[in-house]
């Protein structure tokens, strides 16, 4: 059975790789004071830019396919956004591409009674991520990643400047 953000993903992956974009994360955020959902699309470029623009155009062309399928019954709001600078890691290639930067990686399950690491990530080899925190080297199952996300440094700060 599939889930509702699995449901999504068929619906839109196809558009935005269409238009040229890939997407970085779905996610559907229930509002704090009981109103619409947001629906919430990170994308980017191949290249890893995107623009204000390219935000813009995304959104008119997923409303579109939204409103043709109508996967979410409640009322949402969408949203098209870029990742960001301290972006989240959702892919085994954003593991690779910012390995050498500090991030935040929370399991769904905890490895031998931990669940959330910070340190500088070494990158992914087939399933396994790999962290170094304080010195130590900790590998986990990709599969078991909940949330992970870039932290902002000056380092990142820096290459984001000049482009990485």
């Amino acid at each position: 059975m599939s889930s509702r953000l699995d449901i999504l993903h068929e619906i839109i992956d196809p558009v935005a790789e269409a238009m040229g974009y890939e997407i970085i994360r779905i996610a559907l955020q229930n509002s704090a004071r009981g109103g619409a959902v947001t629906l919430q699309i990170m994308a980017e470029r191949p290249d890893g830019t995107m623009l204000v623009e390219d935000c813009a155009r995304l959104s008119r062309e997923i409303s579109v396919i939204m409103d043709i399928e109508d996967p979410i019954s409640e009322e949402y709001v969408l949203e098209v956004s870029t990742p960001g600078i301290d972006r989240p890691l959702t892919r085994r290639k954003d593991f690779r591409n910012y390995a050498g930067y500090d991030a935040r990686i929370e399991l769904s399950v905890p490895d031998d009674g931990r669940r959330r690491y910070r340190g500088k990530l070494l990158g992914i080899t087939e399933d396994l991520v790999k962290i170094e925190v304080d010195g130590e080297v900790f590998e986990m199952d990709f599969n078991n990643i909940n949330r992970s996300k870039l932290i902002l440094t000056d380092e990142l700060l820096k290459q984001a400047s000049i482009g990485v």
